[in-house]
């Protein structure tokens, strides 16, 4: 299992905590760093394939959140590189050890990328990109698992971040989400967009939008 996190410290605490069979290799770094993903895709070429890619790794923009108008385009840019430019350049590269394994690819999606909240239009728009590419990399890779999952708000510091001096203890844990994450791997449902919630309720979980 190779693991990434932008926070060394976080990413150590992390794998410290991860036990069961087979072996777990840390890399910290950023996402939209090609030196990092190549890292990565070495790594997962030292263990001889991959059966599972997540790309959760996300930025927010600017906090608190302008509107579009407003929006500074250098900065949007940075969304864009890290939200929906990464999880693909990080596909291309492991790709090779993807295909041959029937294997999974789970990008972490948002409800900002369907529904039109007002100062969401940077974030919402990358999340947005990052679900078409989902789509059309399904359509064309047909022989793996391609799911876009909508995890619902979370405690997250991400979701801090949007909104600042504000309490969002009422929110999800991040580990919550899990199980319904487990499900869509564990029971191989077709390519799409999933919400946490569908899987989690769900005898037969709805694919969204």
């Amino acid at each position: 299992m190779v693991i990434d996190a932008r926070d060394s410290s976080r990413l150590a605490a992390a794998s410290a905590a991860i036990t069961g069979p087979g072996t777990v290799i840390p890399i910290a770094g950023d996402v939209a760093d090609p030196a990092h993903r190549a890292a990565l895709a070495g790594a997962v070429t030292d263990l001889g394939g991959l059966d599972l890619l997540v790309n959760n790794a996300s930025i927010l923009g600017p906090s608190p959140q302008p509107t579009l108008a407003d929006y500074p385009l250098d900065v949007l840019a940075e969304v864009y590189a890290t939200n929906t430019i990464a999880p693909l350049a990080l596909i291309q590269l492991v790709l090779p050890q993807l295909t041959p394994r029937k294997s999974q690819v789970v990008n972490i999606t948002s409800d900002a990328a369907v529904e039109p909240y007002e100062g969401w239009g940077g974030y919402g728009s990358s999340k947005a990109a990052l679900d078409q590419i989902t789509n059309i990399l399904a359509a064309e890779q047909p022989e793996l698992r391609v799911y876009a999952v909508d995890p619902g708000d979370m405690a997250t510091d991400l979701h801090q971040q949007a909104f600042p001096g504000e309490d969002i203890s009422d929110r999800a844990a991040p580990e919550s989400v899990v199980p319904a994450l487990l499900r869509l791997i564990a029971d191989d449902l077709p390519s799409g967009r999933y919400r946490a919630a569908d899987l989690a309720e769900r005898d037969e979980p709805a694919v969204a939008r």
